[in-house]
């Protein structure tokens, strides 16, 4: 850990499973396949992977479900600092370790509880601005930890503990899982299997636990490893956010595409993501709001060092991999899949970019409705023939089981494609 303080204390993950439920007994000759998804920076794994809320036509959109409707057992863990997983009394339980006001351009200091700086844009002046109230009680404090809460490496630690529990439950027939990472997941899949990590020994076991990976919508373009900036890292180690407005920014896109991209919220779903995250949390839910009897609930992701991805890491990767995003995502650059796409070593035989129209960053969740939704000719990707696309979560479903159990994409093992406004499938970019 950053903070030396919570070495060595005792810590829990939290992992939600979904696992296939055969009515009569699963044939022998059906192989056991597992898959491991990660989550982002500041969502938490079960209100993403396991959106508990009805597609448009019906249906689910939850890509758990779907995945083990399809014979694969997936494993969503809470990182360190997320959701139900360990927080610490004295790290991120404690609301005094949110942000506090800037330092003077000058480097001082003129507020008695200190202040605060930050290598990354996470927001300064939290105590101030979300949590004066609930559950501060009218007064800025000073941190009881005074530095970053992890950095990538405190994580890959996690996710390597998850591969193995994975592997130990659900016993997959070729001893391997399928790797997936979603927004600030994929930079710490990429990072999970890079055979020279100098931080972390044994990268090359984890690398031959893992058959296929799948960055979604993710992050890419950071150093190959930590390095204080010039400023030096960050000086508070917890992060909050307002659940409703952060649920919103998953879907947002340029405002052009979302007049032309209808449906593509479907109606309640962020609702049901703010309420999920609400669910996950034990001490931010008592917190926020300008009344001290009815605080509106806060969601707490920690602040860490961010580095281990670009095209350094993916030319040395040798799994296989599926790009998946969005063209209409605001979050992470949509020209984040063909840059890791060709970064990707050249001799990679089994590496396929899939760029879908009127996706946003919440791809994994979004829907279609109107008169755009059914192909002039052809059939969506994901539907059936002479039906409407459901939008670009059942592509994804698609997409991931038969990536996960052939290592391919619409038949093939190689290539790009692009994936358009009403769901049909074309190679090519």
């Amino acid at each position: 850990m950053p903070d030396p303080q919570f070495d060595g204390r005792p810590a829990r993950l939290q992992v939600h499973r979904v696992s296939p439920v055969y009515a009569n007994g699963k044939c022998r000759s059906v192989p056991n396949r597992a898959a491991v998804l990660i989550h982002g920076g500041t969502q938490t794994g079960p209100p993403v992977f396991d959106l508990r809320h009805p597609a448009t036509g019906g249906g689910e959109l939850s890509v758990q479900k779907a995945l083990a409707r399809a014979g694969v057992d997936t494993f969503a863990p809470n990182l360190i600092g997320f959701g139900r997983s360990t927080h610490f009394e004295d790290g991120l339980d404690d609301p005094g370790n949110a942000s506090l006001r800037p330092y003077n351009a000058d480097g001082t200091c003129p507020h008695p509880e200190g202040c605060d700086r930050t290598h990354v844009p996470f927001p300064l002046d939290q105590q101030g601005t979300l949590l004066l109230t609930n559950s501060l009680g009218g007064e800025r404090r000073a941190h009881s930890s005074n530095v970053r809460f992890a950095r990538v490496d405190t994580f890959v630690r996690d996710i390597r503990q998850v591969i193995d529990d994975a592997i130990a439950r659900s016993k997959p027939t070729d001893g391997k899982v399928t790797l997936l990472g979603w927004s600030f997941g994929g930079q710490l899949a990429a990072r999970t299997l890079y055979a020279a990590n100098p931080v972390l020994p044994g990268s090359a076991g984890y690398i031959a636990k893992v058959n296929r990976v799948v960055f979604l919508s993710s992050a890419f373009g950071f150093p190959t490893e930590e390095t204080p900036p010039p400023t030096g890292f960050a000086t508070f180690p917890l992060r909050v956010s307002d659940p409703s407005s952060a649920a919103a920014a998953l879907w947002r896109m340029p405002p052009e595409r979302e007049a032309a991209c209808t449906g593509h919220v479907v109606p309640g779903s962020p609702e049901q993501l703010r309420s999920q995250m609400l669910e996950q949390e034990t001490v931010g839910r008592e917190w926020g709001g300008t009344d001290p009897n009815n605080p509106t609930g806060l969601t707490r992701s920690p602040v860490f060092s961010s580095y281990g991805w670009n095209t350094t890491v993916a030319g040395q990767l040798t799994t296989p991999s599926l790009v998946i995003h969005g063209f209409e995502d605001t979050v992470a650059p949509p020209a984040n899949a063909p840059a890791i796409y060709n970064a990707l070593p050249a001799s990679m035989t089994n590496k396929v970019l899939v760029q879908v129209q009127c996706a946003s960053h919440a791809l994994l969740n979004e829907g279609c409705s109107g008169q755009r939704c059914t192909p002039q000719s052809g059939t969506p990707y994901g539907g059936r023939p002479g039906e409407p696309w459901a939008g670009p979560h059942a592509t994804l479903k698609a997409a991931l089981i038969e990536w996960i159990k052939n290592g391919t994409f619409n038949g093939a093992a190689n290539g790009q494609f692009t994936v358009d406004a009403s769901g049909v499938a074309s190679s090519g970019t």
